[in-house]
């Protein structure tokens, strides 16, 4: 008999097919028909085993399936098709604000390891969650991948102190190896930092000691509203404000916690006094985000002014006694040598397209080791395209069929 263990897979019986989970979140099925091609087999949580044959071409066999219906990858979070980016897989993960690393000259470095976020935010700048009318399509990294390529972004800046922000477009507690990935990213020479972005309703207090035993050394926790109505409304979605309070408060004993919320004119500006004061009860940090207004996101509220901002600020710095107006130094983030970018704005290349984008008539494609965003475009995967690059800031690229 062989049996095929895995750490990242796990399989249900369903009807005539089988569900093969990837990192908890994501699924596609496999007809039963072509597993007994293989042999009569049998399921178990985290292993398939297959009768009267070989490990080997046990293994061969159901890696060729794999690599069969795996393309038909959804995140069943949103609904929406998904796209695994391994090592093998030929996509670089650098080049697009979707997914990967960005580095933006600084010490510090974002990681983002996937799409999809359990919650609805009226104000997400990128139409995040299950009612997005604008999302199509959802990327997930595999976890040695992104260590691997973060281990070189390192090593080229080649400077202490450096701070690894994991973002991005979702929740990353939804990310299945979060505590393995904050672990091996805390060991990277010159890493100083792990910080994460979370809206705080995944957590609970076993995981918030296993995140920080992993190395997690600060907390952004989007919190936008005390009122429990009020914050309902804001997250679009079921939202339990008094545990994500006691989630923030457990945090501020243990590690670094800063409450993150956006200030939407007209709709939770009272409340913002009242989360500078429940930062300063619980002895958490407070950094005050003003709402701005995209293309592609929900625009609940207008979007103030920056002198008017700020002035609101220095308001409640003065009735509170504490520092709301931050900049890279309160965060000890210093300016570094920048990834060299191998294309210039103007610039007309080749490229492959390698995936369907997030948006609509949109595609990505690859130019040596970087990934190029190519709006308006509809060709399909594999195709070669003309591109004029339109945007290189900090090796993100968005280019226009020509």
């Amino acid at each position: 008999m062989a049996k095929l263990e895995f750490e990242d897979l796990s399989f249900e019986e369903d009807k005539d097919s089988v569900r093969v989970n990837l990192l908890k979140i994501f699924c596609f099925y496999i007809p039963k028909a072509e597993l007994e091609k293989i042999a009569d087999f049998r399921l178990s949580h985290n292993s398939i085993d297959f009768k009267d044959v070989s490990t080997k071409k046990a293994g061969n066999k159901f890696n060729m399936l794999i690599q069969k219906h795996i393309h038909s990858l959804n995140n069943s979070i949103t609904g929406r098709k998904a796209v695994y980016i391994h090592q093998n897989s030929g996509i670089p993960l650098i080049g697009t604000n979707y997914f990967g690393i960005v580095d933006r000259g600084t010490s510090l470095i974002e990681l983002k390891p996937l799409n999809g976020c359990n919650l609805n935010c009226i104000y997400c700048s990128v139409d995040e969650g299950k009612n997005s009318r604008t999302r199509l399509v959802d990327f997930v990294v595999e976890k040695d991948y992104l260590v691997s390529e973060l281990r070189k972004v390192a090593d080229f800046k080649a400077v202490d102190g450096l701070e690894i922000h994991i973002a991005g477009q979702s929740e990353p507690l939804l990310y299945a190896d979060a505590k393995p990935l904050i672990k091996e990213i805390s060991q990277i020479k010159g890493v100083k930092t792990v910080s994460m972005d979370t809206n705080g309703t995944l957590l609970t207090k076993k995981i918030t000691d296993e995140l920080i035993k992993a190395g997690l050394t600060r907390f952004h926790m989007s919190i936008n509203s005390l009122d429990p109505e009020l914050a309902i409304k804001i997250a679009g979605a079921h939202y339990n404000i008094s545990h994500v309070k006691k989630m923030a408060e457990y945090i501020s004993g243990k590690a670094e916690v800063i409450i993150t919320p956006i200030w939407l004119e007209g709709v939770n500006d009272k409340e913002i006094p009242k989360l500078v004061e429940f930062a300063a009860k619980i002895k958490a940090d407070i950094g005050i985000q003003n709402f701005l207004r995209y293309k592609h996101g929900r625009n609940p509220a207008k979007q103030l002014e920056w002198p008017e901002f700020y002035e609101k600020l220095k308001d409640l710095e003065k009735r509170f006694g504490i520092k709301l107006i931050k900049g890279e130094e309160d965060f000890k983030i210093i300016k570094t040598k920048e990834l060299p970018k191998p294309l210039k704005k103007d610039n007309i290349v080749k490229a492959k397209i390698i995936a369907e984008g997030r948006l609509r008539n949109e595609r990505l494609a690859i130019y040596k080791d970087r990934v190029i965003s190519i709006l308006n475009c509809s060709e399909s995967v594999n195709s070669i395209v003309r591109i004029k690059i339109l945007r290189t800031k900090h090796n993100i690229f968005v280019g226009k069929k020509i």
